[in-house]
């Protein structure tokens, strides 16, 4: 008899694409879709955290392959996807992870600024999804999972271009889905609320602006980035093929407040 597992949520055979996938958060998703049979293919601008994630794998069975490639690159969406073509002939899963974020006030926002936060978190988004999806149409099949925020939701006066990144990531999420809805093709977003990582540690270590987030958190803490896991891989397998155009927040309840 068939589990429910295996029937919903098993990703055995399923191959992924994670952009920032070996480091902060994309390292956590990495690690979920390995662990539920996956094969991987990171894409990340440098080789940090390329030995311990294909330790993982080799300890869990998984396979993982890698890609250095800046994804502001012209063209990188085509060479991503040929790269997964030639490492596992298709392409089941996109999960577009990379981004970045710069902070400052008003009047001291540079047009660079601007221009390199959209280019990572927005254009090249939009570049690599349509590149995939051209194979996942020919499949038939596919789950394109985009990472929101929190500021897809909220202002940000003091992280202008991330913002206005992120609520795009939100809009492309939606006209995505919409478009390719009827080629059996999901695509989704997650949220991520106020996560316990390296680079949060900073607001963390704030007495301040730390009591100030965790008095906006119903469930009263920092999430850990396993507590992503779940909606990854629902997102990710059968479990949600009637499911798309959807922002999951992941967030402890920060946005009821």
């Amino acid at each position: 008899m068939t589990s429910v597992y295996d029937r919903f949520f098993n990703l055995k055979g399923k191959t992924a694409i994670v952009t920032g996938g070996a480091s902060g958060l994309g390292e956590e998703y990495s690690r979920v879709l390995l662990a539920a049979g996956a094969r991987l293919l990171v894409v990340s601008r440098s080789k940090k955290g390329w030995t311990e994630l294909k330790k993982f794998a080799e300890e869990n069975h998984g396979q993982a392959d890698f890609f250095q490639k800046d994804l502001t690159d012209e063209n990188a969406g085509k060479a991503i996807v040929e790269k997964a073509a030639a490492s596992f002939s298709k392409i089941d899963i996109l999960i577009n992870n990379a981004g970045v974020q710069i902070r400052n006030r008003l009047a001291d926002f540079q047009d660079s600024d601007w221009k390199k936060v959209i280019d990572i978190n927005l254009n090249a988004l939009y570049y690599l999804s349509h590149e995939v999806a051209k194979v996942m149409i020919k499949q038939k099949s596919g789950k394109i999972i985009n990472i929101a925020s929190m500021q897809s939701f909220r202002a940000g006066k003091f992280i202008f271009p991330y913002t206005a990144s992120k609520h795009g990531v939100v809009g492309l999420t939606k006209a995505y889905a919409d478009a390719l809805a009827a080629d059996n093709i999901q695509v989704n977003a997650i949220a991520p609320g106020y996560i316990d990582t390296p680079m949060t540690k900073s607001l963390q270590n704030d007495p301040q602006r730390n009591s100030e987030i965790l008095a906006h958190i119903p469930a009263g803490h920092w999430a850990k980035p396993s507590d992503l896991a779940g909606a990854v891989i629902f997102l990710a397998s059968n479990a949600s093929d009637y499911v798309t155009g959807v922002t999951l927040p992941v967030d402890g309840g920060y946005l009821l407040r």
